[in-house]
């Protein structure tokens, strides 16, 4: 008889004890020991059912087929994934609530010309029927089922065969075996491991769908991103249109791509040229504005930095940034202030990133610092020229890594003027590129070739 017992489990990594305890052992958060049944049936015994388990073989034995990508049927998702997805493989996608996590697998079940099984547990078939209609129209190769059980749903699986199976939420699910609510991380875990077991055995690939923390990393275990073999990320704000889809791991593919998207009343919309949207065709006698030579991953990606510099009203200035790190915010400012004699201690600084994107490659510092010094003489800079450089603490502009991805994009922008580190000059052919290169070695040049 099936014997059962309480432990309780952390929350946060899945570290399990016997007792409740305030802060987990493992991984030193407080207050997330939850209590949870386990039921443990009985005992297996080696000795019974040895020829079910696979036998080792030599590796010149093992017999390989060329690989046929599933075609997703959009491009930019494609791309995430490294030209298709691999049959048998299993992808995570995580996200905020509302950035287009379901529209995204949706649009897939919709466009792919596949037997596609779309399981929902957070809505209802009807209300699935009226997200296709705006998306598009219905597909006839896709299938959907509201439903919660594990157990249910693998049945489904095995009497309709899909080529492509659909999970949103993976939270949502639960198995029956397990005396724990869905979403807890015993559950999470065994609804993962029993899924890709099926896609691994039928070659049926698996997309789910996974919430995330406020910290901003996915809901469940730890483990969970170990059983899937791709990771994506949906990245963006739910004010502003443009989504990113960034690869974490991908066990088929680069993690380096990334996906641009534009979120639409039809749903997403891929976005081909990202630096034609990002880049905003403003007048040009407007001061404060500044176009960086950035690299996504392996993509290039021309972005507008503003900035703003006025008075401080307070006591204290204020350093806020939109998109970019505030703490670079405000070593910059302290590099100008030491070592290009710019007095913004009293100034209010405010940094924006236009379309709403977060910057993390360090070569946007020559746009920032340009855009800066722009709105404190109120000089508008030529809108021809783009920057790309980082700045150490020195006042030294250091050299930035894929140079030649950034010059061959702002070239094929029409860019006339590019400032970059004098380093890089030497690992290119600039008669490749109509760019004027301009060498900078220190933040003091800079007003030089801004101004004149």
């Amino acid at each position: 008889m099936a014997k059962s017992k309480s432990v309780y489990v952390c929350q946060n990594c899945g570290n399990d004890s016997a007792k409740w305890m305030g802060r987990c052992n493992a991984c030193g958060q407080w207050n997330t020991y939850v209590e949870q049944r386990i039921t443990q049936g009985p005992s297996r015994s080696f000795t019974k059912d040895q020829g079910a388990h696979a036998l080792p073989r030599s590796l010149d034995e093992v017999e390989t087929d060329r690989v046929t990508r599933v075609d997703m049927k959009n491009g930019e998702f494609n791309r995430v994934l490294g030209g298709g997805m691999v049959p048998g493989s299993m992808i995570l996608i995580g996200g905020e609530p509302g950035i287009g996590k379901s529209t995204l697998a949706l649009q897939v079940a919709l466009r792919i010309d596949k037997r596609t099984l779309y399981i929902s547990g957070e809505e209802s078939p009807q209300q699935l029927k009226m997200r296709a209609d705006r998306l598009g129209g219905v597909n006839s190769h896709c299938q959907v089922l509201s439903e919660t059980s594990l157990q249910a749903i693998l049945t489904q699986v095995e009497h309709t065969k899909p080529e492509l199976l659909i999970i949103d939420s993976i939270q949502t699910l639960f198995s029956e075996g397990i005396e724990s609510a869905p979403g807890t991380i015993s559950q999470v875990r065994d609804c993962a491991a029993q899924l890709l077991k099926v896609a691994k055995e039928t070659h049926m690939p698996v997309i789910l769908i996974g919430h995330i923390t406020k910290e901003g990393s996915i809901a469940g275990p730890k483990v969970l991103e170990h059983i899937v073999d791709t990771v994506l990320q949906f990245e963006g704000d739910t004010h502003h249109l443009y989504r990113i889809l960034r690869s974490t791991k991908n066990r088929f593919g680069s993690t380096s791509e990334i996906g641009v998207f534009e979120m639409t009343g039809e749903g997403l919309r891929e976005i081909l040229n990202p630096s034609e949207l990002l880049i905003n065709q403003q007048p040009a006698d407007l001061s404060g504005s500044a176009i960086a030579a950035n690299v996504e991953g392996i993509r290039p990606i021309m972005i507008e930095v503003q900035a703003l510099v006025s008075s401080a009203v307070y006591g204290t200035p204020q350093r806020t940034s939109t998109g970019f790190d505030t703490r670079r915010l405000s070593m910059l400012l302290a590099v100008l202030e030491k070592r290009a004699n710019f007095k913004l201690a009293s100034k209010d600084v405010f940094i924006n990133i236009a379309g709403g994107l977060r910057v993390d490659d360090p070569a946007i510092d020559l746009a920032v610092i340009a855009a800066i010094l722009s709105s404190t003489v109120d000089i508008p800079v030529d809108p021809f020229t783009c920057f790309a450089g980082e700045v150490g603490l020195s006042g030294e502009i250091r050299p930035v890594h894929r140079i030649e991805q950034r010059l061959g994009e702002a070239d094929k922008l029409g860019m006339r003027r590019i400032l970059m580190p004098a380093f890089n000059r030497k690992r290119i052919d600039p008669s490749r590129f109509k760019l004027e290169i301009v060498e900078v070695t220190r933040v003091q040049e800079v007003p030089k070739y801004l101004f004149g």
